[in-house]
């Protein structure tokens, strides 16, 4: 365990018997500590970042206990603020406490209390500093429109690419499993378009009874059929200056394939009982789960739609395959659900942290928005059982995994059970593994694992 794991920890005492007593307890339990004998060079070492705990005694010349707690919560408010006390001042203490002091040890205290109190401390600047920086990484993409979260690479490159692309009138086919978020790719293309004052037309073409969907792409006149009572504008008219995107574009029927193929060439079209030719200004975004050129050598799509579909393409990663984006992605679903509720959501765990980076996510993004809500809806109930609750679904899943993937997944166990047996110390886990430190920290970032994790 060092600093870069746990956090340093500032210790202020006047007495050097105690300051040296104190070093000697707390560095054997594996903290770095930074003893002072007055309050003021401990007050400079504390900032917004600071990722360790105070321990500081209130009866000190110059400044006392009480001021340094008054001028470090100042500094940041959640700094965890540990206040040593002798036996007549529990009161002062306890009002410390509602002032904002994290705890306080009484003197003559066990080294066991101290590092006890020290380590639940540590614990709670770590996810405070963590649910910080969740917050500043959520606030870089507050901008207007939709969003797409994440730190990635894939991430990175597929905002990239929709900003390369955004602002040209060229197809797009977005692939993608369900609940990637296929439509907040198209929608974020349209919202970066010169298109974005114009509609943007979604139809799921797989939730379109067969025989209507001609009607609802392309409109009717009044009497084009029985029921046709009046006029109806399409969809495919309504985004005309705007933006259309066909969901699940593999459910079209053939018919109507090669209706919007005739569209896509032309930009033209006719409602149902009408001569009239309408042009049409939209830019079309599919979307799709399947491999659609797969589908057309099938018979299922048409070969021709699919190569007039499939000028840009972009690729959706599953979450299993951008795992460190999970802890950002379920901050900021847990935020708007809190929002939407008038709720808070209880603080992430280590394990439930790590239960959540462990699940396999067949439902994707959508599934982890769904747990997110939950999460802040049924609070500390739901809490407890998180971490049981994925883990559950986890051993459902195992069944219709390949070979491959039940390898790759007892790996990860196993690198997981050894980190948190270290506590996340590296270099024992290393040993305990018998792999090269270059090879631990490769498998790692392959299976989304952080040290962090495990060393509470």
């Amino acid at each position: 365990m060092n600093e870069t794991e746990t956090g340093p920890v500032l210790f202020v005492d006047d007495e050097s018997a105690i300051r040296m007593a104190a070093t000697q307890t707390l560095e054997l339990a594996g903290y770095t500590v930074h003893a002072h004998e007055r309050a003021e060079p401990a007050l400079e070492a504390v900032s917004l970042e600071f990722p360790g705990v105070v321990v500081c005694d209130i009866k000190m010349p110059q400044m006392d206990g009480l001021t340094f707690l008054r001028e470090a919560l100042t500094i940041d408010r959640d700094l965890p603020v540990i206040l040593i006390t002798g036996h007549g001042d529990i009161a002062m203490a306890v009002g410390a406490m509602r002032d904002g002091a994290y705890d306080f040890v009484e003197k003559p205290y066990s080294p066991e209390s101290l590092t006890e109190v020290v380590r639940r401390a540590l614990d709670k600047r770590r996810l405070t500093l963590e649910n910080r920086h969740l917050r500043q990484a959520l606030a870089a993409h507050s901008a207007p429109g939709p969003r797409l979260i994440g730190q990635t690479r894939v991430i990175h490159r597929l905002r990239g690419l929709i900003h390369q692309i955004a602002d040209t009138d060229a197809d797009v086919l977005i692939h993608g499993e369900t609940g990637t978020g296929k439509e907040l790719v198209a929608r974020s293309l349209h919202e970066q378009s010169p298109r974005r004052e114009g509609n943007f037309v979604a139809v799921n073409c797989g939730a379109v009874p067969q025989e209507l969907i001609e009607s609802e792409l392309f409109g009717h006149e009044a009497g084009a059929f029985t029921g046709a009572r009046s006029r109806r504008i399409g969809k495919l008219e309504h985004a005309s200056g705007g933006t259309l995107f066909l969901d699940e574009i593999e459910s079209m029927p053939l018919a109507q394939q090669v209706q919007l193929l005739r569209v896509l060439q032309e930009r033209t079209l006719t409602r149902l009982g009408s001569n009239q030719t309408i042009s049409l200004n939209l830019r079309v975004v599919a979307a799709t789960k399947v491999d659609l050129q797969e589908a057309a050598a099938m018979g299922n799509f048409r070969e021709d739609l699919y190569y007039r579909l499939n000028v840009v393409a972009l690729e959706i990663p599953p979450l299993r395959e951008r795992r460190e984006d999970i802890p950002l992605l379920f901050q900021h679903f847990a935020l708007v659900a809190g929002h939407r509720y008038q709720r808070e959501a209880p603080a992430l765990t280590p394990h439930q942290r790590a239960a959540l980076m462990r699940h396999q996510w067949p439902g994707n993004v959508r599934e982890l928005r769904n747990v997110a809500e939950r999460y802040v809806l049924l609070g500390e109930h739901y809490a407890f059982d998180l971490d049981r609750v994925l883990d559950n679904a986890s051993d459902d899943e195992a069944a219709s995994m390949g070979l491959r993937e039940q390898v790759e997944r007892f790996e990860r166990e196993l690198i997981e059970q050894a980190l948190r047996a270290q506590h996340g110390n590296i270099s024992r886990t290393t040993e305990t593994l018998g792999l090269p430190r270059k090879t631990l920290y490769d498998k790692m970032q392959k299976y989304g694992l952080s040290r962090d994790q495990f060393t509470a």
